[in-house]
């Protein structure tokens, strides 16, 4: 290991400031502290936002709204361009960032939590320079005239992120708003706020102007909801829990705001008959196991048809082996810590209940944990009822089930049968087959024999649960835009 792994081991933005109106401000609420989920040790401490600075974060985003809204798509893309050429020139430390704070593989940090985001952002740079105009042409009842609708930037938009994708989940939101001239304030989850406070830093770096960008950090609810609820915010965006979600669309109903809302999954993984199950089994396990399994669209939810059951657990016993847990620095290992010792109590807690309820624990891993650290091995449970909690609600941890259906028809009814729809994924010999399932699917993603990597022009988002409107793509963006018809007579 070299110098610099060796530095970039225990390396951690140093910025404890956050970012209103262009300047770095220190908070003035409680202390919180980030602490790295893999050693248990703190890594730093900082003060938090009081209601009075979330206030001058949104009356510095509504200032620099006329401004930014009023600039040419050219201006706007231009400076979204900058900011990505500014992720790009420090990604070795934003991965750092990553690994310490989150917990996640540096094996795959690097990929998918940070050029992801920077993926998105130029691609969310291009899609500001469209003209989105629609030309209805004349109408002739009662009067000659002739009409066009133009979108036109909602306003301040309140950009709220989860802890386990920390730069993805703030690109999607800030990036697709700043294409729409939207103005925006940034509240990290308060259980990784150092990458989030360091990306302030670099908006400056970028030249973003003062006010288009703002970076709050909270203690709690009481930032959250002053900041959900504020007069100043005009639409609301979160990723996180459905709970919460629920909490945070009320808040904003109080004046009408309108809200997007990336919220939790069960999602399914659909086995149909004629597939290489054994050969499919390692990608299975690790795709729905990476980040610890805490990612909203996890396919923890294995539906297997039971002529194939033998075949993919048998197989998968041998996959199980490829699942390493441990230091996140160690690029054999492909599952890091859960990010806090409650949350890995939780997991815990569906482990002991799903075994309590007569569920088998199938396949796991047994190799020793690290003395420090919130880690927890893999397990997959069968012989759980589909009504089970641990079949229905969202573990966000390395917990995976298997089902057994004999029918098509039974894998889509279960498939469907919880309150969620993020995601879903089909198996199958025939893919025109598997795009025809899909139409029964309420699913807001349905992925073919494994689909793709996130594009950055397609939607994401979901059915039930998973949350209200859509993120990424020509959606998001159009989630931060106001049609505005103008008419005038010829």
């Amino acid at each position: 290991m070299t110098s610099t792994q060796t530095d970039l081991r225990t390396w951690v933005p140093t910025t404890r400031d956050m970012l209103i109106d262009g300047r770095l401000i220190r908070g003035e609420g409680p202390a919180i502290e980030a602490v790295n989920p893999a050693t248990e040790q703190v890594t730093a401490t900082m003060t938090t936002a009081t209601l009075e600075q979330v206030d001058r974060a949104v009356t510095a985003a509504r200032r620099a709204f006329p401004a930014w809204a009023a600039a040419s798509p050219r201006e706007r893309s231009a400076a979204i361009h900058r900011l990505a050429d500014t992720f790009e020139k420090h990604i070795e430390r934003l991965t750092a960032s990553i690994v310490n704070e989150v917990g996640t593989p540096a094996s795959f940090a690097e990929v998918m939590q940070v050029k992801l985001g920077i993926t998105h952002l130029r691609w969310q740079a291009e899609a500001g320079l469209v003209d989105r105009t629609v030309q209805l042409g004349e109408w002739h009842d009662p009067v000659l005239s002739y009409s066009e609708v133009a979108y036109r930037p909602v306003g301040v938009v309140a950009c709220i992120t989860g802890y386990n994708y920390p730069i993805n989940l703030a690109v999607f939101k800030f990036g697709a708003a700043l294409a729409a001239g939207c103005t925006a304030v940034l509240l990290p989850s308060p259980r990784t706020p150092l990458t989030t406070l360091w990306m302030g830093e670099l908006f400056e770096e970028a030249g973003i102007p003062a006010g288009v960008l703002n970076v709050i950090i909270g203690d709690g609810p009481s930032v959250g909801q002053h900041l959900t609820t504020h007069p100043g915010v005009d639409r609301v965006s979160f990723t996180g829990s459905d709970g919460v979600g629920a909490r945070i669309m009320e808040q904003a109903a109080r004046s009408l705001k309108g809200v997007t809302l990336e919220l939790g999954g069960k999602s399914p993984n659909i086995l149909l008959p004629g597939i290489d199950a054994a050969g499919l089994a390692k990608d299975i396990h690790l795709r729905w196991a990476r980040n610890g399994g805490q990612g909203c669209a996890a396919l923890a939810r294995m539906l297997v048809h039971e002529s194939l059951m033998d075949e993919f657990l048998g197989a998968s016993v041998e996959a199980f082996g490829a699942l390493k847990v441990g230091d996140p620095w160690d690029h054999g290992v492909n599952i890091g810590p859960m990010i806090r010792e409650d949350h890995r109590a939780r997991v815990q807690g569906f482990i002991d209940n799903g075994l309590a309820d007569g569920g088998e624990i199938v396949l796991a891993k047994d190799d020793p944990l690290p003395a420090k650290g919130y880690f927890i091995n893999p397990v997959v449970f069968a012989g759980l009822p589909h009504d089970n909690r641990l079949v229905q609600q969202e573990v966000f941890g390395p917990v995976g089930v298997v089902v057994p259906f004999t029918t098509e028809q039974e894998a889509i009814r279960l498939a469907n049968d919880t309150a969620y729809g993020l995601a879903a994924n089909i198996y199958t010999p025939d893919v025109e087959h598997g795009r025809a399932l899909a139409a029964q699917l309420r699913s807001g993603t349905v992925w073919v024999n494994g689909g793709g990597n996130m594009r950055p022009d397609a939607p994401f988002g979901g059915f039930g649960l998973s949350g209200v409107g859509r993120e990424i793509g020509e959606w998001g963006i159009r989630e931060y835009l106001e049609p505005q018809h103008v008419q005038w007579r010829l």
